[in-house]
Order: C-alpha cells, then structure tokens, then sequence
C-alpha cells in the first residue's frame, strides 16, 4: 500500500471520500501519482475526445468525396490538438489548484448536468461538417466536447492530486486551505481530534 492510501485510510469518512473520489478518480488512482499526473489525465481525456471525432471526420469526407489519407490527415491534426489543448489545462489546472489551494469539488450530483455536454458538442461538430452555418455553432459545438474533461481535471482531480501527492511526500496536505472539504461537515469533535492527531503524525 502506497502512502497516502495508508494516511487516507485513517481520515474520518467525509475526508477519506473526497480523496478517494469517485469510481472514475479511483480508476486513475490506481496507478501511481506520478502516471496520474493532471497532465497526463487531461491527455486521456484528449484522446477520448479525439477517438468520438472519427465517425464525423470520415462521414463528412464520404460526402466530400475526399480520399482516406486525407481526412486521416485531417483528423490527426485536430486530434493532435485537442490532445494538446487539454495536457496544457490539466497542468495549467494543477498550478492553479497548488496556488489557490481549495479542496475537490464532489461531482457526484452534478455529473447529469455535465454527461451531456459531449454528446451535444459532437452532434454540433457533425451539423457544421455537413451543413453551411455560422461559425459559432462550431465553436460552440467543439467547446461542448472538449469542456467536460478538463472542467472535471480542474474542479476534482487536480485538487485531489495535489493533496495526495503532498501526503505522498509527508507534508502537511491542508496546509494553507481555507477549508479541508467541499461540503459542510458535521461538529464531530472525535472526528476533528482524529484527523489533527493524523496530521500532526505526517
């Protein structure tokens, strides 16, 4: 067991459920810190994005009767750049968290707010490919597909790697933060006492 999962797994359960996160942060979180970097996550979801613009990209080829090699063309440059857009929000994110110091925000009740955000912006992408419309709509449609990942990095995970890999590394993780939770707690002194003996140890 790794470090901070030693540290986490003594945290009163308010805490020890923010930094776990959910069932999608926990999959990341299963490898190391260092392979679930922010950056490295933004990247994932880069490529995720990329692989839902393969169906449009070939089907407004088919109708332009363009050849194979040049949608690939086409397709491999954008996805190049949505890879890249996002591995610079999630560092950017991760400066950002490390600065303002906040903890994760819990997105469990807002994922139905967020879920269909792709799928909107991928049926945008595929209008404007096949029809005449303003500029904006693609815009907005491209915004649509790529937000929710790096909105997800900057709101949960980057907050919680931090905090993680400042346990990770036996430094004080809430040093600094305004609050150490998301939500408010219950006034469990036991709960509280627990969590200051757990961090004066780190």
């Amino acid at each position: 067991m790794t470090k901070w999962r030693e540290v986490v797994s003594e945290l009163d359960p308010e805490h020890r459920e923010m930094l776990e996160g959910g069932s999608l942060s926990k999959l990341f979180l299963s490898y190391s810190l260092t392979t679930c970097h922010p950056v490295i996550i933004g990247s994932v979801y880069g490529i995720l994005a990329s692989i839902t613009m393969i169906l449009p990209y070939s089907y407004a080829g088919w109708v332009d009767d363009s050849n194979f090699n040049e949608v690939l063309n086409q397709w491999g440059i954008m996805s190049a750049i949505i890879i890249a857009i996002c591995a610079t929000l999630g560092g950017l994110s991760n400066i950002i968290s490390m600065i303002v110091k906040r903890p994760p925000l819990r997105l469990e009740n807002k994922r139905r707010f967020i879920f269909p955000f792709p799928f909107i912006g991928l049926l945008l992408i595929t209008y404007s490919m096949l029809t005449e419309v303003h500029h904006f709509v693609t815009q907005i449609g491209w915004l649509f597909a790529i937000l929710p990942g790096p909105l997800y990095v900057h709101l949960s995970y980057a907050p919680r790697w931090r905090i993680l890999d400042r346990i990770d590394r036996g430094l004080n993780p809430f040093e600094g933060m305004k609050e150490t939770i998301d939500k408010i707690i219950d006034n469990d002194v036991n709960s509280d006492q627990d969590l200051e003996e757990i961090l004066s140890e780190i």
